[in-house]
């Protein structure tokens, strides 16, 4: 896997406060791994990508490696725990299955919206 290869998807909402307060750590991690996709998707811009995948928890989290999503969830809003989670991934030993076919849906259709960072 390249670095390249992992696109990181942020699923937040405006006037969420806890988004608000984490886009300053979501930024900074992008610096900091500047060859992954980092992309913030606002769920009520993006509703029709979002489809009828239901966000419950701020911020939540999409990892794909390729076009294959491996991790879907909440993640705490700080940058340790994506840190740690970038890091695993990077790590092929740590085998993080293809998710099922609702993730991955909700992949397909991000990355046909044009959401993906130039």
């Amino acid at each position: 896997m390249t670095s390249r290869d992992l696109s990181v998807y942020c699923l937040c909402a405006d006037w969420c406060d806890t988004c608000r307060t984490f886009q300053d750590a979501w930024r900074a991690l992008a610096r900091e791994f500047p060859g992954h996709r980092f992309t913030w998707i606002d769920i009520e811009d993006e509703s029709d990508a979002v489809g009828d995948y239901d966000i419950e928890t701020f911020p939540t989290v999409l990892i794909a490696v390729g076009t294959v999503a491996r991790f879907l969830g909440p993640v705490l809003p700080g940058p340790d725990t994506l840190r740690r989670l970038l890091l695993a991934m990077a790590d092929t030993s740590a085998g993080f299955p293809a998710l099922d076919a609702k993730p991955q849906a909700l992949l397909g259709r991000l990355m046909v919206a044009g959401t993906e960072p130039p």
